[in-house]
């Protein structure tokens, strides 16, 4: 099957009604989840920004004995905001980094957790393809849930370390830009293939199909990861994902075992 004929099947497929049933759950998890963040760093951020706190202390000595007079003080945020924002080039500052920086992470965190979300729909999902499509396709699958859940932690610790790793390529104009998307798209390739991979192949056929289709797979997750940048695109995608990831290892499979 070529690739267009792949792409225009996973569309199909994605708007039948079972599957844009199964799209509603990451989109209210991701939601609420991303909502709750949200005022709990607006919370803290306007806190920090609002507040400044003051110490100081003096020793004096007097007759030969020291005194010490401490003083603490803490000012009031609005008038810091008032100062910021009574200024037009440091309220458009101030109004460019809190919506920059805010957009920046909504994106990152909204793939993060719609990946961690469809995890738990991949099996519903690929079984739907399944009945429609691969009937004479055994889903044999090679993993638990205890490997699982260690491999998503490997993965997240991989993720962290690699944000740390490439702090120095952040201030690299250009290429700051692929340096802060490597790590997300790390957890997002491994994630999506393992997810998938683990419910259709045997641990052999992964193995065979990770080597001998590893840059196809590679450019497939890269373009969906792609897709994921557009604000709020992963909400209603993921499914989507699952999908046409799907029917990619369905034909990998049927390949490998002569179907």
């Amino acid at each position: 099957m070529s690739e267009k004929n792949i792409v225009l099947l996973s569309i199909k497929d994605f708007l039948t009604p079972k599957m844009l049933k199964y799209s509603i759950l990451p989109l209210v998890i991701s939601l609420v989840v991303m909502y709750i963040l949200f005022f709990i760093i607006a919370g803290i951020g306007i806190e920090q920004l609002g507040t400044l706190h003051v110490q100081s202390s003096q020793t004096t000595i007097e007759n030969g004995i020291p005194h010490t007079e401490s003083l603490n003080t803490q000012l009031e945020g609005s008038a810091i905001i008032q100062f910021l924002m009574s200024y037009a080039i440091t309220s458009w500052l101030a109004t460019f980094l809190i919506y920059a920086i805010g957009g920046f992470l909504t994106i990152y965190i909204s793939i993060f957790v719609s990946v961690i979300v469809v995890g738990f729909l991949t099996p519903f999902i690929l079984r739907e393809l399944q009945s429609r499509h691969y009937q004479d396709t055994q889903m044999i699958g090679h993993s638990n849930i205890l490997y699982s859940i260690f491999l998503v932690l490997k993965w997240s610790a991989i993720m962290i370390l690699l944000f740390i790793l490439l702090i120095p390529f952040y201030f690299i104009p250009l290429i700051n830009i692929v340096a802060l998307n490597i790590p997300l798209y790390y957890f997002f390739h491994k994630m999506l293939t393992f997810d998938i991979s683990s419910n259709i192949c045997t641990a052999e056929e992964n193995k065979q199909i990770s080597f001998f289709s590893a840059n196809k797979l590679r450019v497939k997750t890269l373009a969906l990861y792609l897709l994921s940048l557009v604000p709020f695109a992963i909400f209603f995608t993921a499914v989507f994902y699952v999908i046409y990831l799907g029917h990619t290892y369905f034909l990998e499979v049927k390949k490998i075992r002569n179907i």
